[in-house]
């Protein structure tokens, strides 16, 4: 069972083996929005038994390294948004459009060329397999529908809102689903609120209370600033950030190790659960117990030690996966250092 005071978790992904993905297509290419079929190294008719064993290595290797509340590590998925995003009604990938990214570079996205809708459950198997796979706690994460509706070009509702709101409605009917199948943690991934601050402050909020809607158990809604494996040089505060105060979500994630986070912010989700990233991702040493310990304990004026769980920063899948195990050790051994000196 996960400790009570400071659990660990992690953000969502984890290395998928060499032997299911060619890194080199991975490393080499900015974030999958379409279909990236040549990221997988098996037959078609083997890819989803390489999947799952792939799957039950990133399960197993969390319980090792110490992990209180695990994910699948999203290794079936060509990116953390694509998987989802490509299986709604509405949407053709098939003859993309081109967009700047948030990194400044073209990318090609889909179309939204009819009224986006659920056409039914897309991870919930994702979910049935971790909940068999594992008798702790469990969290599975879906792209969220500010960040989606930045992530097309919109043909059919000729307003920003509306097509955030249309993936509201179906991230809503997903997320009840996931949680249905077993997942004690809903986590809506957001990064695009820090991408895009202005739309944000007028509809984001807005977006992701609808996409909670009748969700049961625990939810969680994750910002950040950019994979450390293509963003090198984070700001030290987000764009978009104390809003989510207003949000329904039960835990806030954030990165706060690679871009040295002016921790005073976390005043300002009083109300919130925080997953504190203390992992930095971009560093290619693996932290100490007394490194992660002094992050944890450098958030403790901010934030009470009973709303704090301790997580990586994001992007976890482009590590090596002895470097990404080595830190998820450092995580809980460090969380177990804070945890002893909070007992007394």
């Amino acid at each position: 069972m996960p400790h009570t005071l400071l659990p660990t978790t992690v953000v969502g992904s984890y290395p998928q083996p060499d032997w299911l993905v060619d890194r080199d297509i991975l490393t080499g290419r900015s974030v999958p929005r379409v279909h990236a079929h040549a990221l997988w190294r098996p037959a078609p008719d083997v890819l989803e038994q390489a999947q799952d064993d792939a799957t039950l290595l990133a399960i197993r290797e969390m319980e090792r390294a110490g992990i209180d509340i695990l994910s699948d590590g999203e290794i079936r998925r060509e990116s953390y948004s694509n998987r989802f995003a490509l299986a709604l009604e509405g949407i053709d990938a098939e003859r993309p459009a081109t967009i700047v990214s948030r990194n400044g570079k073209p990318t090609e996205v889909p179309r939204v060329v009819g009224p986006i809708r659920w056409r039914g459950p897309v991870e919930q198997r994702d979910v049935t397999f971790l909940r068999a796979a594992t008798d702790q706690p469990i969290k599975i994460t879906l792209p969220g529908p500010f960040t989606l509706s930045q992530q097309v070009v919109d043909e059919h509702y000729g307003d920003p809102e509306a097509v955030a709101m249309a993936y509201a409605e179906a991230v809503a009917a997903e997320a009840q689903a996931l949680h249905a199948a077993g997942a004690d943690v809903v986590q809506l991934d957001e990064p695009w609120l820090q991408a895009r601050p202005e739309a944000a402050e007028r509809y984001g909020v807005k977006a992701i209370n609808r996409a909670l809607a009748g969700v049961g158990g625990t939810t969680a809604v994750h910002l950040c600033f950019g994979y450390a494996h293509t963003v090198k040089d984070k700001p030290s505060g987000y764009s978009f950030l104390p809003q989510l105060a207003d949000s329904a979500a039960d835990q806030i994630s954030i990165e706060a190790a690679q871009p040295r986070l002016d921790l005073g912010v976390l005043r300002d989700l009083a109300g919130k659960t925080i997953l504190l990233g203390v992992l930095d991702l971009g560093a290619p040493e693996v932290e100490s117990a007394a490194q992660v310990a002094g992050r944890l304990r450098a958030a403790l004026p901010f934030c009470d030690a009973t709303r704090i769980i301790a997580a990586p920063d994001c992007g976890m899948k482009y590590l090596p996966r002895a470097r990404a195990f080595g830190k998820l050790k450092a995580l809980a051994e460090g969380a177990a250092l804070v945890r002893r000196e909070l007992a007394g």
